[in-house]
């Protein structure tokens, strides 16, 4: 069985030293060396942004894609190869801006993946500028007078979405992020995870200090049921979202790729096809 250790490659991470992103890393690796996987049973899938790196630095099967489409890219993969676990991630900007719309159709349609955003609140790569996280009055080089928009809240509308799989961790708490991922890796469906990931080099307000102040662990909410979704749509509300923990989990809705009509086990990877030339000769006579 493969250890931590064996997730890891040659390659060294250039993110500025301080930077969340290097603890989300390390919380993949040890998850999925936890739960039993093999390098080659893992595929991680990034967008663009800082947190887009995050697919070259794990020792698995991994692919860089364009700004926002992560998810696209993940769930094509999942369908081909049902028997990969399929990991995509990326940053606030990446999933909440440019990706939104594969976001939310992602989260409804249910597929058998774990989305892992980097929320840093800023857009880092770019060299900080306003994000969809960004509160009202941030001030970056894009918003020099201060934001006028209202902070996005992507937990909420996973809920609303109809996630079955929702929760959120801070970089810092290495052993709650590890254990969240690897219970995302195990549900059966789409598993949303947002993590606060700090940039140490363009966001001076949203910082380590200022999540350990703000953040509030469900663990320490008494009563607190997870598969209460009225629950966690409330608390998600009355704490401006700022919970760490698991939030939400259905375990009865079945997986996307399970509903699919005549869709077979083994994935198409794997699938035998044979096709007489006259059937072959057909199906391009469609496409003429």
């Amino acid at each position: 069985m493969a250890t931590f250790k064996e997730f890891r490659n040659n390659i060294k991470p250039n993110w500025c030293p301080g930077c969340g992103d290097f603890s989300v890393q390390a919380a993949i690796q040890r998850a999925a060396a936890n739960i039993g996987l093999e390098p080659e049973n893992l595929a991680v899938v990034s967008g663009i942004g800082c947190s887009g790196r995050i697919s070259g630095y794990i020792n698995a099967y991994g692919f860089h894609g364009i700004h926002g489409r992560s998810l696209p890219i993940a769930q094509g993969l999942k369908m081909a190869n049902r028997e990969l676990t399929v990991i995509a991630s990326g940053g606030d900007g990446d999933g909440f801006a440019i990706g939104m719309g594969h976001t939310v159709h992602a989260i409804r349609r249910n597929m058998n993946i774990t989305y892992i955003v980097m929320d840093n609140q800023i857009y880092g790569l770019t060299k900080g500028q306003t994000s969809p996280r960004s509160a009202e009055g941030f001030k970056t080089k894009s918003t020099p007078q201060g934001s006028i928009e209202s902070t996005l809240a992507p937990l909420e509308i996973a809920l609303s979405a109809g996630a079955t799989f929702v929760a959120q961790s801070f970089s810092s708490n290495l052993k709650q992020l590890t254990s969240l991922i690897e219970q995302g890796l195990q549900h059966e469906g789409f598993s949303m995870i947002n993590v606060f990931s700090p940039c140490v080099t363009f966001n001076k307000i949203n910082t380590y200090d200022w999540f350990k102040e703000n953040i509030i662990d469900l663990e320490e909410v008494p009563g607190y049921d997870p598969s209460n979704r009225i629950q966690a749509m409330t608390k998600l509300m009355e704490t401006g979202g700022m919970i760490t923990g698991l939030i939400y989990q259905d375990k009865q809705k079945r997986s996307y790729e399970n509903m699919v009509a005549g869709f077979k086990e083994e994935g198409l990877a794997k699938q035998q096809l044979e096709l007489t030339q006259e059937q072959f000769d057909k199906l391009v006579a469609e496409f003429r």
